[in-house]
């Protein structure tokens, strides 16, 4: 279903025609595309999807079908599912980590652009041909993410220079490549890896063909709505300020805000033991797994037979429906004291992660995708 299709029924008449007894992901082409469009009209450069995020054939088509042409993987399974949903796309494989038989794997799959932070990972891939792209990952410490990605990946300045003039050595295009970290609210983190970027550069004297300023762009993180124009805007300034006419393209390679304010999760209330404990029928080993990283979001809604539940509110004490007594949201949730038995939570902007870490832990986990013209 995509977002021209004028029968597409609303979040709500879905919920309350079919009272469903297992979690539902409320799924709006619309509003992905109108994603999509954001990023492609505000951002001075190329706009890929990062697969992981959502895998969903439904988020994949409609992508496309905005205009989308490239995607980020990072294996082959994914290379698999998007040639499969969109067989003409672009791929960058920006997973700087790859076996020998990924690698292969990866070379079958038509790969336009590979990352690397070290020389082994270089060397590995020796058999490109001439001219191919290696985005080489840079880090640096920055502040304003959510958590930090430069635990596990990319070169510091010294390094990444070395790999770019190694890189050009051997015929190879270079680019740099870099990721500010999850959630990311302050637009100096691009600044200064931008900074960085530029300096490494002069210090490879290597032109870059290309500079990928990662995702992080923020939703709705601590009630805040994302800026993403301020972000763009200061993207652009300051690669022209430091580049000038010699600037390389830029790219970006969005995730979590491409596609997670199109999901609505409605969980169902099982049960409620005590004065202020409850069950759902979701929970940490499902649609909910990310919460334990990154916290219980604010933005969530009780509602009962087709009306919105107010009131007075407490905080319950919130666990999942497994077995397990570990499968519990790690805050509690304020909800109104008038909480019933069969009340559903709605959950907004969970389209990231929520499908790709779910489990069938205990015979749960996951839940039906309907595609709906509004939520």
């Amino acid at each position: 279903m995509y977002a021209s299709d004028p029968l597409a029924p609303s979040l709500h008449a879905h919920l309350w025609q079919s009272c469903p007894d297992r979690p539902v992901l409320y799924f709006s082409p619309k509003s992905l595309q109108e994603n999509y469009r954001r990023f492609a009209s505000g951002f001075d450069g190329l706009v890929t999807y990062v697969v992981k995020a959502n895998a969903s054939c439904l988020v994949l088509d409609n992508l496309a079908l905005a205009g989308l042409t490239t995607f980020d993987v990072a294996s082959p399974v994914e290379m698999q599912t998007v040639r499969a949903a969109v067989p003409n796309a672009v791929l960058h494989y920006h997973n700087p980590v790859r076996s020998p038989i990924e690698i292969a794997a990866a070379k079958r799959f038509g790969i336009r652009s590979w990352s690397v932070d070290s020389r082994e990972e270089l060397d590995k891939l020796s058999g490109l041909p001439s001219g191919a792209e290696i985005a080489v990952r840079l880090y640096v410490p920055v502040a304003g993410a959510a958590y930090d990605f430069g635990l596990k990946f990319g070169a510091g300045p010294a390094q990444a220079a070395a790999l770019l003039r190694c890189v050009k050595q051997r015929g190879l295009t270079p680019s740099l490549t870099f990721h500010p970290g999850t959630q990311c609210t302050d637009p100096a983190a691009w600044v200064q890896y931008i900074d960085v970027a530029y300096e490494v550069s002069q210090r490879a004297e290597t032109a870059l063909k290309r500079l990928n300023v990662g995702g992080g762009f923020t939703v709705w993180r601590e009630r805040q709505a994302p800026d993403l124009e301020r972000v763009f805007d200061r993207i652009s300034d300051q690669t022209i300020a430091l580049f000038g006419a010699k600037s390389p393209a830029l790219v970006c390679e969005p995730g979590r805000a491409m596609v997670a304010s199109a999901f609505t999760l409605a969980v169902k209330i099982k049960a409620l033991r005590g004065l202020r404990t409850l069950f759902l029928n979701d929970g940490i080993y499902g649609l909910l797994a990310e919460f334990r990283d990154l916290g219980v979001p604010q933005r969530y809604q009780l509602w009962r037979a087709g009306r919105r539940v107010t009131g007075p509110s407490a905080a319950y004490t919130v666990f999942g429906p497994t077995c397990d007594s570990i499968d519990q949201l790690p805050s509690p949730l304020h909800l109104p004291k008038s909480a019933q038995e069969g009340d559903y939570l709605l959950f907004p902007a969970i389209g990231a992660y929520s499908l790709s870490l779910a489990t069938s832990f205990n015979g749960y986990g996951g839940g039906d995708i309907v595609a709906v013209g509004d939520l």
